[in-house]
C-alpha cells in the first residue's frame, strides 16, 4: 500500500509543533491545531503514533488525532481501483 505521506522528526515545544512531511519542513502552533494538545502536558505531548500508511498522527493518552491532511490544508483523493471490465477495454 502506497502511503499518503512520509511523516518524520515530530517534535513537540510547549507552544509548537515541528515536523517533516513528505521532505518538507512545516510548523504549527500548537493553540490554533488543537485545544487538547493545548491542555495536554508535555509527557502527553511527546507519546505519539504516526499512521502507518502516513495519515495522520494519534496521541493515544488524550485521544487526540490529526490528520496530515488536515495540517496542510489539503484533501487527498483515494486513488481508484480498475476493474477487469475497465483494463480490457
Amino acid at each position: 500500500m502506497e502511503k499518503a505521506h512520509i511523516v518524520e522528526n515530530l517534535k513537540i515545544t510547549a507552544d509548537e509543533m515541528c515536523l517533516k512531511i513528505d521532505g518538507k519542513q512545516h510548523s504549527f502552533k500548537i493553540s490554533e491545531i488543537s485545544q487538547r494538545l493545548k491542555n495536554a502536558t508535555q509527557k502527553e505531548r511527546e507519546y505519539f503514533e504516526i499512521c502507518p500508511t502516513g495519515y495522520g498522527i494519534h496521541w493515544p493518552l488524550i485521544d487526540e488525532d490529526l490528520s496530515i491532511d488536515g495540517l496542510l490544508g489539503i484533501k487527498h483523493e483515494p486513488k481508484k481501483l480498475k476493474t477487469k471490465e475497465t483494463t480490457s477495454k
